[in-house]
């Protein structure tokens, strides 16, 4: 008689990934899919594009299962390899621009903004506007939680890049919400 085994723990379903249990990577696959086809969205606009990322990323986690040392989260450990699956498809489809844009100057008199409340995927829509360099720093650093330096080893750019393009980032994503909070004022008088 065929018995299903259950995995029950992260260690299972590892030790299962390890011997080739298909079910285990079914159940690694189904319980971090979502969540990872959410960071590639981050990073790939194309949703089938994303979606291709993610199961290579998945793909290089059952390959490189043997390398993962049980030292820290096993989670952040598959992470980081979806993210860097992201980059390099970046790098491969489009020309990763990570140059400082120079026709855009920070004024000294940005306008102040007040928080808006706006939905997470609001606020997603306007991070995925921005330009590919700005998008990506912004979000290895302020979502991923990568410090400056590994955001510069991940995309091989200076620190001094990566900070630059993330006060960009920034910079535009106030633009766009003080514009939001000036069209809800004169909306609502």
């Amino acid at each position: 008689m065929f018995i299903r085994k259950t995995f029950t723990t992260e260690a299972d379903i590892i030790k299962g990934c390890l011997q080739g249990n298909r079910n285990a990577q079914k159940h690694l696959y189904d319980q971090y899919a979502g969540k990872f086809l959410a960071i590639c969205r981050r990073y790939i606009k194309d949703r089938d594009l994303a979606e291709d990322v993610m199961i290579e990323g998945f793909m290089k986690i059952f390959e490189k299962l043997t390398q993962y040392e049980s030292k820290g989260s096993f989670e952040g450990w598959m992470k980081r390899i979806i993210v860097t699956q992201s980059l390099l498809t970046l790098r491969k489809n489009q020309k990763l621009s990570m140059e400082v844009n120079l026709e855009y100057h920070l004024e000294a008199g940005m306008p102040h903004y007040e928080f808006v409340d706006m939905e997470a995927n609001e606020l997603m829509e306007m991070i995925q506007e921005l330009p590919v360099g700005y998008k990506t720093v912004f979000n290895l650093y302020a979502i991923e939680g990568y410090s400056h330096a590994e955001v510069s080893d991940l995309l091989g750019i200076s620190e001094n890049t990566s900070k630059s393009q993330l006060s960009r980032a920034r910079a535009l994503l106030k633009e766009k919400i003080t514009q939001i909070q000036s069209k809800e004022r004169s909306i609502n008088g």
